[in-house]
């Protein structure tokens, strides 16, 4: 049975959908050309790319099995690991290249996302306005700009690739195009563990506009692209229990990927325990979040790479009040959905996609992310943009008043993601910037010390590292750091005093350890050096600093022992 209404007279003119795939492109180039010309950042792309041996070696059987057999980054992303691969194979370590695959992916879910609304709705205007916002919104800019969030284009990529084969999975249904959806969605979560959230948004799509969950409801024939008059009167019954069903398989793997995903977190220390932030903060804390991403999609400003976990900083009003917010506003968005399907659907995919981040289960030291917010905003672009053609249909110059504020708002957007790249320029840039907008960034000073440290300005490096410590005492990087520092300096006492202190924070540092080793044996201690490289090996085999160094310390003890 056909489920999908002809829509051959609404959408006989493809060239509109030609230019407008054509616009999106270009506007995107526009914010994000620029950003090409970004190097590689000191937090993360380290691991990712610059100092990762195995990434940089390129595509390899040898490598295929580490990426899908590590659990580096604490995640398990085979997928990302296999794209940045490519990118050195191609590129070497020339980071525009890396930056080009960023742009080039989100470019293409972009398009993806217009298509496929603009095939479930027909509402070609209203699915280029959310396609739009998803392109340039400045929120958006940290997943494009950063090389390491190449987890977040390309999942969001397989995302987009999963609803449109999830569109003509609907309009057709054969065994072939369901195991095309179902591949699609393992490809995006092989990318980030986040999409586990897509099989909801499936569920939400099959009530609007898909409508094969509320086939009796009295909703807005132009909007539905279900043709219920081919439909029997049983037919609602049979389709509402048939798409629950062709989840399962899709929840299965989605489950799945959640228990493998906290176990690396956990076993790895990346998911903090309720004695580092209690059940209480974290509650406040995501409650606020949901409020705060709302607020910076609509006033985007002193976005940061980093915002520090509030802790129990938060006073009482403020979870309360987002709290209430959040409870009002769904209650009144869920009532209204059975006349205006739109505005529950959107606002449950922006709550929904974000539970997995939102900081319940805390992984790092963050209180939130602009990340965080490249799929979930979606939701919210899809209420605005049907809600206010709803709110003006009646307006008697309602396309002229449309089209010259969709611009208008698209234009400012435009300049402030403009902006925004550019603080992407390099690490003194980016984290120069967080420490503007932000307070008490331990995370910022740190590795802007890093950032100063690399280019020999250690007077200057080194406050930072201090200031991290003094906001952040267990501050395992910043102590690791300092010891690099002092060590530098040649004040090895001092050096192995925070090399010592980053270890007994994070044992298994191997950093730590081969730099505790360094220190050790430009104090002639060879044998504890040795002790410390061994360490660091066993926890990082691949480590070409610590083998040279332990070889190095072998060869000093032998001579030593001749003599």
């Amino acid at each position: 049975m056909c489920l999908l209404k002809n829509r051959k007279n609404k959408d006989s003119n493809k060239g509109h959908e030609y230019i407008i795939c054509l616009l999106l492109v270009l506007t995107i180039l526009v914010v994000f050309w620029q950003g090409v010309k970004n190097d590689f950042t000191n937090f993360d792309d380290n691991q990712y790319v610059t100092e990762n041996q195995h990434v940089q070696a390129g595509l390899t059987w040898k490598n295929l099995v580490w990426a899908f057999t590590t659990t580096k980054a604490v995640n398990w992303h085979p997928l990302t690991w296999l794209s940045h691969m490519l990118d050195c194979q191609l590129y070497g370590l020339n980071p525009a290249g890396h930056h080009l695959t960023n742009v080039l992916l989100h470019s293409a879910s972009t398009i993806l996302l217009f298509l496929v609304l603009q095939l479930m709705t027909g509402a070609r205007w209203r699915s280029a306005f959310v396609a739009a916002l998803f392109a340039v919104h400045p929120l958006h800019v940290e997943s494009v700009a950063w090389v390491a969030e190449r987890k977040d284009v390309l999942s969001a990529f397989f995302w987009m690739l999963t609803l449109w084969a999830y569109a003509w999975y609907v309009y057709r249904p054969t065994l072939s195009r369901y195991l095309l959806t179902l591949l699609c969605f393992v490809l995006s979560i092989l990318a980030k563990p986040m999409a586990v959230t897509l099989p909801f948004v499936l569920l939400l799509l099959d009530y609007w506009p898909l409508n094969r969950l509320a086939l009796n409801q009295q909703v807005d024939d132009k909007d539905s692209l279900v043709d219920k008059e081919s439909l029997s009167p049983d037919s609602g019954r049979w389709f509402a229990t048939n798409v629950v069903i062709e989840k399962l398989p899709f929840l299965s793997i989605a489950a799945l990927t959640s228990i493998v995903t906290l176990f690396i977190q956990q076993s790895s220390g990346a998911a903090k325990s309720l004695v580092q932030y209690p059940l209480t903060d974290r509650i406040t804390t995501a409650l606020v979040s949901y409020v705060s991403y709302i607020v910076k999609m609509i006033w985007p400003q002193n976005l940061a790479v980093f915002y520090p976990h509030p802790g129990q900083s938060l006073t009482m009003w403020q979870p309360a009040l987002a709290g209430l917010l959040l409870v009002v506003v769904s209650v009144v968005l869920i009532r209204a959905g059975r006349r205006y399907p739109y505005l529950p659907v959107g606002w449950l995919w922006y709550v929904g996609t974000l539970v997995p981040v939102i900081g319940l289960i805390q992984s790092g030291d963050q209180g939130m992310a602009d990340r965080y917010t490249y799929i979930p905003l979606i939701g919210l672009f899809i209420i605005i943009s049907w809600g206010v053609s709803e709110f003006v249909k009646n307006w008697r110059h309602r396309r002229i008043v449309l089209a010259l504020t969709a611009s208008t708002l698209l234009l400012i957007l435009t300049i402030c993601a403009l902006l925004q790249v550019r603080h992407w320029k390099n690490d003194i840039t980016l984290f120069t910037h967080a420490l503007n907008v932000t307070e008490n960034n331990f995370v910022a000073h740190n590795n802007l010390g890093a950032a100063l440290a690399r280019q020999g300005k250690l007077k200057d490096a080194i406050p930072h590292f201090i200031e991290a410590l003094r906001i952040f005492p267990d501050y395992e990087r910043s102590h690791f750091n300092l010891g690099l520092a002092r060590d530098k300096q040649g004040a090895l006492d001092e050096a192995l005093v925070h090399f010592s202190e980053a270890l007994q924070i994070k044992p298994d540092y191997p950093e730590a350890h081969n730099g505790l080793g360094v220190a050790l044996a430009r104090q002639g201690r060879l044998e504890e050096a040795i002790a410390h490289f061994r360490a660091a090996l066993q926890l990082q085999p691949d480590n070409g600093m610590a083998q040279a160094n332990l070889d190095l310390a072998i060869q000093l003890v032998g001579e030593t022992t001749k003599k």
